[in-house]
């Protein structure tokens, strides 16, 4: 007659251990797939706040030197181009600096530069698409999927002047703090400062 059997239970415990490990890995690896794609949104996002704020500074740069032709030339309505109530430049260039941009955060800029206005503020709304994929992961499709973002920038003006002022006189700008003297009857384009210290650039919230 047999005595009775002692149980061994490490036969019963390795398949739990197998099962448990390959559960361990899955998530692993699910969480790394997460982490690539938040990696490839974030690479978006930084290339759009960049392209943005490129075509938004361009135009302020052009927005400078239209002030300076409309000084130059004797146009009497000159002070509208502090507020930005003349507008802003054609989007051409505006483009083309946020495409360098873009392409310099390995993303493609998608249909252009387009002018948007927040809170009363002119400004530039860009898309873009990264070169780059998420990669190989465990989610099939990934090493497919390119990341897209969307940014605004928009431009400010920063100088206040007295609204009795005489456009074809001298004026004396307060540009946050930052005094700027214009003569219209002796002027010379050289003598505005950088435009960054009469319209500043940011980006929307």
């Amino acid at each position: 007659m047999n005595g009775p059997r002692r149980f061994d239970d490490r036969g019963s415990t390795l398949p739990l251990y197998i099962w448990l490990t390959a559960i361990l890995l899955f998530t692993a690896l699910a969480f790394f797939a997460f982490a690539q794609a938040a990696s490839a949104r974030n690479g978006a996002q930084s290339a759009a706040d960049a392209a943005a704020l490129a075509a938004a500074q361009q135009a302020r740069d052009e927005l400078l030197l239209d002030l300076g032709d409309a000084i130059g030339a004797g146009d009497v309505d000159w002070l509208d181009w502090l507020d930005l109530s003349g507008g802003l430049p054609a989007e051409g260039d505006a483009t083309a600096a946020a495409a360098a941009l873009a392409a310099q955060n390995d993303s493609t800029l998608q249909g252009g530069a387009q002018p948007t206005e927040v809170g009363g503020d002119p400004g530039f709304q860009v898309d873009v698409v990264t070169d780059y994929t998420v990669g190989d992961s465990i989610i099939p499709g990934t090493e497919d999927m390119t990341a897209t973002a969307r940014a605004v920038a928009v431009i400010q003006p920063r100088c206040a002047v007295d609204v009795n002022a005489n456009p074809t006189k001298p004026v004396t700008l307060d540009c946050d703090g930052v005094p700027v003297d214009i003569d219209p009857g002796d002027f010379d384009p050289d003598d505005l400062p950088d435009a960054s210290v009469m319209f500043s650039v940011r980006l929307a919230e």
